[in-house]
């Protein structure tokens, strides 16, 4: 069966296929895919014929590049009532998606190759079965548009070994497939080449067949073995603080990473280590979730939002104008109210 155009919907054998289908927009999601793939999903819930779901994306970019911004950035701008209504309403079915997928009642296999950002992570992260390939490129690159980490990724960063999520969140750097499965992003590995023979034997022989078949170890991964440093340069209690720590370790790669949160939103960053901080404390995806609605919602009361945007995507500057400007002038009132209630706060039933 079909559904929009922009997912592609069909069971094969009992297996529910679900292809995100915007390769030219390396598969980023508008509001009718989160819509398409939450209905969908529930009908195969109740669907005994229906035994397990495998998610991937069209064309050879990757499953997901995230959210579509662009849209998100039209909405932020909008006038009167209107601004942010597409936006906030974009985000509260996300979430719900979110949520939808992490207590899916049958297996759900998502094929995280290429790209996954952002967006992408949240339709992949919160699946039981999680595989990612040797040209896996992950990330949740938020602060670098004034935004915040989201899509239940604050629960996995506030959770991986040692600090490799606040790394992770504070720069918002790529990542590869080894590093995904060290800090609990993913599970499995499988080649890059073998991934449509391993499709196909999930199909024919399930899925525990097809991971012995296919499923290889993953190669080291980097980000594990620079845990020293990580664990000991983000203990510190700001993001200034981090900074300094970074710039005075001596390494080339913390140096890099230095250098990268210093070109990303201040109040974004700051806001990120803050939202890491309490999920931590936080017990479900779903509570996750709710605080990750209130920080959304703050990031599109805020300035960065739309300039980070812009920067990236719009007028393709690359010279974003951050306010506050600097990692010294956001105060504690300024985080704090990233975490003030939304208007319409997220309610799962």
């Amino acid at each position: 069966m079909g559904e929009n155009e922009d997912v592609l919907v069909t069971v094969d054998r009992g297996v529910g296929l679900i292809t995100l289908n915007r390769p030219k927009a390396i598969n980023s999601l508008n509001h009718s895919m989160v819509t398409a793939m939450s209905r969908v999903l529930a009908e195969w819930e109740r669907d005994d014929a229906v035994t397990a779901v495998v998610v991937d994306g069209a064309g050879d970019r990757g499953l997901c590049a995230g959210g579509d911004i662009v849209a998100l950035y039209h909405s932020a701008r909008a006038d009167g009532p209107e601004q942010g209504r597409e936006a906030r309403a974009f985000w509260y079915d996300e979430y719900l998606l979110n949520a939808q997928i992490g207590r899916f009642g049958k297996p759900y296999v998502a094929l995280m190759d290429g790209i996954v950002m952002g967006g992408g992570v949240g339709v992949s992260a919160h699946g039981g079965v999680r595989v990612v390939t040797n040209t896996t490129k992950m990330a949740m690159p938020e602060v670098g548009i004034g935004f915040v980490p989201d899509v239940g990724g604050t629960l996995i960063l506030s959770r991986t070994p040692g600090l490799l999520g606040r790394h992770a969140a504070l720069t918002g750097a790529n990542f590869d497939g080894a590093d995904a499965i060290a800090m609990g992003f993913a599970d499995h590995f499988v080649p890059h080449e073998r991934l449509g023979q391993f499709k196909s034997a999930i199909i024919a022989d399930g899925i525990d067949a097809a991971l012995a078949a296919h499923a290889s170890e993953p190669p080291p991964s980097d980000l594990a073995a620079a845990r020293e440093w990580i664990d000991q340069c983000y203990a510190n209690d700001t993001v200034a603080d981090i900074v300094a720590a970074l710039r005075g370790h001596g390494a080339d790669s913390s140096a890099k990473a230095a250098d990268l949160i210093e070109t990303r939103s201040p109040i974004s960053v700051s806001v990120a280590l803050e939202a890491l901080r309490r999920a931590a404390q936080l017990d479900t995806l779903e509570d996750v979730l709710r605080q990750e609605y209130r920080t959304s919602c703050g990031a599109l009361r805020s300035h960065d939002f739309v300039e980070g945007i812009r920067a990236q995507v719009v007028d393709k500057d690359r010279n974003p104008k951050w306010s506050p400007a600097s990692l010294a002038a956001v105060t504690t009132a300024d985080v704090e109210a990233y975490f003030a209630p939304a208007d319409r706060e997220l309610e799962f039933s």
